[in-house]
């Protein structure tokens, strides 16, 4: 079939989809709406406080020793997440993600205010059972609900809420701590709010349709069942990690993500408190309208798959590569000159620009991961799969920077030198996979397979029948 018939062939079938009737409520749109409900609950406040710096503690150390615990676990809950998705479903996996949370904000009330360091390390633990599950159960939805057309900006939407979870918490800390223009730590008040909505996560997830009840506007049904036993689907997990077109992305995950605990230190270490909060409300913006402005490029569908598969690509790691240059040069400065800085200081916009810059860049490398999921996904339950290696990934690159982060000289210098590199080595295996989007070498289907799986050239999408 020639790509103008098979265009055809695909234009009339979409049309024809797109007349069956969507309930607002059954609606992707809908759905993404309650994920990022359960997103800004959840990973947003926790986001809201490590914005602030070491979770709005003086000092990193304890807090990032916390984190790293959190991250650990959560390599061990995502990967056995489609196990567990096979007993609870998608939609009680999302409920059981958002649960242990509270106890990890509740873990840094209590320090900050009495100095009380066990709580810390105990709820990150709680926080790294739950937020695996939770984690890798978000990207399965955020990929497997919404039409191909429209993932790219329902994704960015989603995770717009995550967003927004930080920029509250930034201008709620603006508020508490406007006066306070020396170094320290935040307001103890501000940890009271984030328990309470944190709180409410498990009920905005249970708003969620299960997927059998979700609509979408193509009239395609959503399937993220889960069928084999958890030692069969453990195993199915690990081979889908060492398929080619994941192992190559592991160095390029781990670049775009290693950079939370760095920008979260730098902050913490050299800012007042009361720029800290402004950074946390500030990068936030910033970060929602970059994410939103990738989500938009890529689902201009009228645009070959290749090229925005390419392009985005090729600009946000120049960015990235900008943005390290410029951090590396002033953690190095800083090391030596010690300052704290606010903002009435000389130098604080070249000091503080970067922090803004490098939260952007942490949203959109998120972003872009989800678009990359979702093209070499090969089925619905690979989608699970992937999602949880995706969130896997990530927990195991952010748990050895946040446990180097515990150690002074990573804090101040060896993170940040350590990510540059990991951002150059990571280019070349990452184009590997991303050269063959949108190509006929991107899906690498098994004959037996190849009946049931028609693939969209135009968009790069893949139905199953």
């Amino acid at each position: 079939m020639s790509e103008s018939e098979e265009k055809g062939t695909n234009d009339t079938g979409v049309a024809a989809a797109e007349k069956a009737p969507v309930k607002w409520n059954r609606s992707s749109f809908y759905n993404a709406t309650i994920l990022g409900m359960c997103s800004f609950a959840a990973p947003g406040l926790w986001g809201a406080m490590n914005s602030l710096g070491a979770g709005g503690a003086q000092k990193p150390y304890l807090v990032n020793t916390g984190n790293a615990l959190t991250f650990v676990l959560m390599i061990i809950s995502c990967w056995f997440t489609s196990g567990i998705v096979k007993y609870i479903g998608i939609k009680g996996a999302l409920v059981a993600g958002t649960i242990g949370f509270a106890p990890y904000s509740a873990g840094l009330y209590l320090n900050n205010r009495y100095g009380v360091e066990w709580l810390v390390i105990f709820g990150a633990a709680c926080c790294g059972v739950s937020a695996g599950i939770f984690w890798a159960a978000e990207a399965a939805i955020a990929i497997g609900y919404p039409e191909p057309k429209n993932r790219g900006k329902l994704v960015a939407y989603w995770l717009s809420w995550t967003r927004l979870g930080q920029i509250l918490g930034g201008a709620i800390n603006l508020g508490l701590n406007a006066d306070r223009n020396e170094a320290g730590k935040v307001s103890y008040k501000v940890y009271l709010i984030f328990i309470a909505l944190q709180c409410l996560g498990p009920f905005a997830a249970l708003l969620l349709n299960r997927p059998s009840k979700v609509q979408r506007s193509d009239g395609k049904a959503v399937d993220l069942s889960i069928f084999d036993n958890p030692w069969q689907e453990f195993k199915a997990t690990t081979r889908t990690f060492l398929r080619v077109e994941f192992l190559l992305l592991v160095l390029w995950i781990g670049q775009g993500v290693y950079s939370e605990s760095i920008f979260f230190t730098y902050i913490a270490l050299w800012f007042s408190v009361r720029a800290r909060a402004l950074g946390s409300f500030v990068s936030g913006i910033v970060a929602v309208i970059a994410g939103n402005l990738l989500g938009v490029w890529l689902d201009q569908n009228q645009v070959a798959l290749k090229k925005r598969a390419r392009w985005a690509f090729a600009v946000i790691m120049t960015l990235q590569g900008a943005w390290w240059i410029w951090l590396t040069i002033n953690v190095t400065e800083f090391r030596k000159a010690q300052p704290v800085y606010d903002w009435n200081d000389p130098g604080f916009g070249r000091a503080f620009g970067v922090f803004v810059f490098l939260v952007s860049g942490f949203q959109l490398n998120y972003n872009f991961a989800f678009f990359l999921i979702g093209q070499i996904s090969k089925s619905p339950q690979e989608t699970v799969r992937l999602s949880a290696l995706l969130r896997a990934t990530e927990s195991g690159w952010q748990a050895l920077s946040y446990g180097l982060g515990a150690v002074p000289i990573f804090a101040t210098v060896g993170n940040p030198y350590l990510n540059f590199g990991l951002w150059g080595v990571s280019l070349f295996p990452a184009w590997l996979t991303i050269k063959k989007i949108g190509t006929a070498q991107h899906i690498v289907t098994p004959p037996a397979q190849r009946a049931s799986i028609d693939v969209e050239h135009q968009t790069g999408s893949v139905a199953f029948k």
